[in-house]
């Protein structure tokens, strides 16, 4: 593996399925859960695993739900609540403290800002990385027409979640989706690394079909479970966990223009902070800039 230490692997028994993690750091040390995105794995926490474990954190980084070697649930739920209660699982079953902190990119961005948002939320600090909280999303100081642009240039970048609507098409076409996305999402980066990870978390036909399940119960009717409907009612909420938003410059997935109303909608405590030479990828492609802004944050 390139540029960072080894990690251990961990299994967690959780009442509705078994997570796989990837591990760095002491075990006594404080809690720090890092939860990847689409398309990606536990494994573009190479390079900040290795860092938060060298400031004394237990550092792990599950593969989510659907994503090998964790399991798909017997639920079939991939609602957001869903994903909530795995990380409040894994806190809990891994003995997690006040100390522990979240981290996210992409959906797990969209996990960790849900989980902000959550008035019982056990993390004393989150960082979310490349999708604002969702009251930033809809926030904005701009004139009609330039929101206008703003949304069909989104637009254009953001097709590929109608696709992936598509039942068994979709999932069939990831081979040549998938590579295509981290080529447009971070112009310049060579990420053949990081697709040998992604595709060995994406096996089979079913994990494939776990994995877009993420974007399909989004606009579904389908309620969630009844055990993740609490957790599911505030993830469309602002943060009042102190949080860190980074973004890259060059995000060709989520435009570097919603960034700006993030500030106001984080509670205080909070930072943002603009990755230059950062794609949608930005944990990878300049772990250097990324780390030290993270740890900079949590021990501030």
């Amino acid at each position: 593996m390139t540029g960072a230490s080894s990690p251990s692997t961990l299994r967690i028994e959780l009442p509705e399925l078994t997570i796989a993690a990837l591990t760095w750091g002491p075990a006594d040390g404080p809690l720090a859960i890092l939860l990847h995105g689409y398309p990606d794995s536990a494994w573009s926490w190479r390079y900040l695993g290795p860092a938060l474990a060298g400031e004394g954190y237990r550092v792990v980084a599950p593969f989510t739900r659907g994503y090998a070697p964790t399991d798909i649930p017997s639920d079939r739920d991939f609602n957001i609540g869903a994903l909530m209660h795995d990380v409040l699982g894994v806190h809990r079953e891994l003995g997690g403290g006040k100390d522990a902190v979240l981290i996210g990119h992409d959906w797990g961005a969209v996990t960790a800002n849900a989980l902000a948002a959550y008035e019982n939320s056990p993390f004393r600090s989150v960082v979310s990385m490349s999708v604002p909280p969702v009251p930033a999303m809809t926030k904005s100081d701009l004139s009609t027409w330039s929101r206008l642009r703003l949304s069909r240039r989104q637009a254009r970048n953001s097709w590929y979640i109608m696709f992936n609507q598509l039942p068994l098409i979709s999932e069939r076409s990831l081979g040549r989706l998938i590579p295509w996305l981290w080529s447009d999402w971070s112009p310049g980066y060579d990420a053949t690394e990081d697709l040998e990870y992604v595709f060995a978390s994406l096996p089979t036909l079913e994990n494939r079909w776990a994995a877009l399940r993420y974007y399909r119960s989004v606009p579904s009717p389908r309620r969630p479970k009844a055990r993740y409907r609490e957790l599911q009612r505030v993830w469309r909420g602002a943060p009042i966990v102190p949080t860190l938003y980074l973004h890259g410059a060059d995000d060709g997935c989520m435009q570097v223009e919603y960034v700006a109303p993030v500030r106001e909608v984080l509670p205080q405590g909070s930072r943002v902070h603009i990755i230059d030479k950062a794609g949608h990828f930005l944990q990878v492609e300049q772990p250097t800039a990324v780390n030290e802004n993270i740890i900079a944050f949590l021990t501030d």
